[in-house]
Order: C-alpha cells, then structure tokens, then sequence
C-alpha cells in the first residue's frame, strides 16, 4: 500500500507539495486554515482529506507530514507532529534558532520518527553531478566555491535574507566540500527594515583550506542563482537561473613558470547530467526513507548544522553593524 502523507499549508510553495504528491498517488490529507482556500483544494483533488486544524488530521492515520508554512511556525508544527510520532520533512529553514532545531532533533530521535528538512537542491540533479565531479577529479583539488542567491523580492518581515535564500546554499556547500566551516566572517546591510539583513556576504574556510563565499540578497534586479567551483585543474558552473540550467566545464588553469604565472585557457565544454524534478526526487527520498532504518540527505542533523552556520552568519553581522556605529 503506498505511504499517504498529508501537507501542511496550501500557500505558494505548499500547493507544489500537494501537487507532486498527487501525482505520485501519495496525497492523503492538507491541513490549511483557510476555508475557501482548503475548498478549493479539496473540490480539485478528490478524495483528499481536509482540515483546517492540524490537531484534527493527527487524529487519522497519515505515514507523514510536510510543513509548507511560514518558517517562524515550523518549530511548534514540528513539535506537535513529533510528539505525535509521526515522521514529517519541514520546508527550510528546518527552525529559526539552533535551540529550536536541536530540540525537533532530539524529539525525532527520542520518538523514532524520521525528521527531515526541505534542502531541496541536493535533489537537483545538477547539483548531484556536480557532487560526482568534483569528488572524481574533474577539476583536481577543490580550491574554492562561490554561490550567488540573487533576485527581487520575497521581502519577509520575520526573517532575514540569510535564514530565507541562504539555507539552500549552505546546504550545498556543506554537501560539496563534505566539511563543516571552520571560519566564517559576513556582512550585511538593513537597507528596508531596522536588524533585517536585505544583503549578505558571507566567507567560509574549512579545515581543507577550501575556501568559499555566499552572497545572498532580495535587493537585486533580476535573478540570479549560480555555482562555481574552482580547483587546480579546472572550473564548474552551473547556472540555475539561466534558460538552459547548463553545467559547464571550464579547460582553464594557472600554472607556473619560474615564478611567473602563466594563463592556460583550453575552452569551456557542457557537462550532462540527468534532468529530473528536484521536488518529486526529495518527496521520493522522504517516503522510501520511512521504511529505511536511516536518513542520510537532508536529515534533521544536516538541518541543525546549517543553523548554527546561519546563527553565526547572524552574529558576525551584528558585531560588524555594532562596529560601524
């Protein structure tokens, strides 16, 4: 019998959950406290179970959740569901605080539940070949990784550009170097709202002397969101805003002559890769992972992690802020 899981939240981001799972037949309950909106729903995917309080659907019988709400209501949703043991995958950020993310932990674990958190691009397929290459060689050793979250609006009121763009690209980097930083130093700017970061740049050394930086920012004219990665035998990007979602491999290099550095420009080639939904992919994980004694991408540790890598993103920019003043 297949797993049902029912979805918290049939906003914007939470109607795509609805959607995927009902296409894969997996779609058994949402939980939305907006009546007409739940109608609606619920008049197009027949046979669903609504309801408006999530008190009611832990009353039945579902094999797990998905919290596709506001980030400041993940950790009270995410409790309730775990108290329930029930398994459930929180969209990111997994909490807004590292307390938060450490207790959800700890409930799945003491409740034997599967907790996991919505890093939805390490279930793009581009990101998982560019995993495959970089650990085969393809461009020699990982020298350094710059990722760019770039566009206009969402402007949120109880998160900063950080907790809201950032998740996805530290996940990544974490996923990439398969290190923790660290090192890490940041700046922002608050330009629309007071201790609201619009802009973040934020450098990253791990133990590997990697290096790494993330600029983050709802500020900006047009969207952008890129990865490159750079080692000693070659360079990667992958361009996800682009039209053609292209991973290229650049022939470029630096060697040396004498002491003199000397530019070695081979040409750039396109790297394929499989193309699937990253959504569908990480749904898949979640539901074969509920049979599976382990979760090993995107589970409730990785989420924590990235926390306290955003926390202190947060903390180095308060102590500059304080500096300027």
């Amino acid at each position: 019998m297949k797993k049902k899981i029912c979805v918290i939240g049939a906003g914007r981001w939470g109607k795509n959950h609805i959607r995927i799972l009902n296409e894969m037949g997996n779609l058994g309950g949402i939980v939305e406290s907006n009546n007409t909106i739940l109608a609606q729903f619920l008049e197009k995917y027949k046979g669903v179970k609504g309801y408006t309080r999530l008190e009611d659907s832990l009353e039945d019988e579902y094999d797990g959740y998905v919290i596709a709400t506001p980030a400041e209501t993940h950790f009270p949703i995410g409790k309730m569901i775990l108290e329930a043991k029930k398994n459930v995958l929180i969209e990111k950020p997994i909490a807004l605080s590292g307390e938060e993310a450490k207790k959800l932990l700890v409930l799945s674990q003491e409740n034997d539940c599967k907790l996991m958190v919505g890093h939805l691009l390490l279930f793009h397929p581009a990101i998982i070949r560019l995993k495959q290459l970089i650990s085969s060689g393809k461009i020699g050793k990982l020298l350094y990784l710059y990722s760019t979250r770039l566009n206009f609006g969402t402007v949120r009121t109880r998160e900063d550009v950080c907790f809201s763009f950032a998740p996805h690209d530290i996940s990544i980097l974490n996923y990439l170097i398969d290190e923790l930083p660290i090192d890490i130093e940041a700046v922002g700017s608050c330009l629309l709202q007071k201790n609201i970061p619009d802009i973040v740049i934020a450098n990253f050394t791990y133990q590997s002397k990697t290096k790494a930086h993330v600029f983050v920012s709802w500020l900006h004219p047009f969207k952008e969101q890129r990865i490159i990665a750079i080692g000693d035998k070659g360079m990667l990007c992958f361009d996800g805003s682009g039209r053609d979602n292209n991973i290229y491999y650049y022939d470029k290099i630096i060697q040396w002559n004498n002491g003199s550095p000397i530019k070695c420009d081979e040409g750039m080639s396109v790297i394929e890769y499989d193309e699937s939904q990253p959504l569908k992919n990480e749904l898949e994980y979640f539901i074969r992972s509920i049979d599976n004694k382990e979760l090993r991408i995107a589970d409730g540790k990785s989420g924590l992690e990235v926390i306290e890598i955003l926390e202190n993103i947060t903390n180095k920019i308060n102590y500059n802020m304080i500096k300027e003043v």
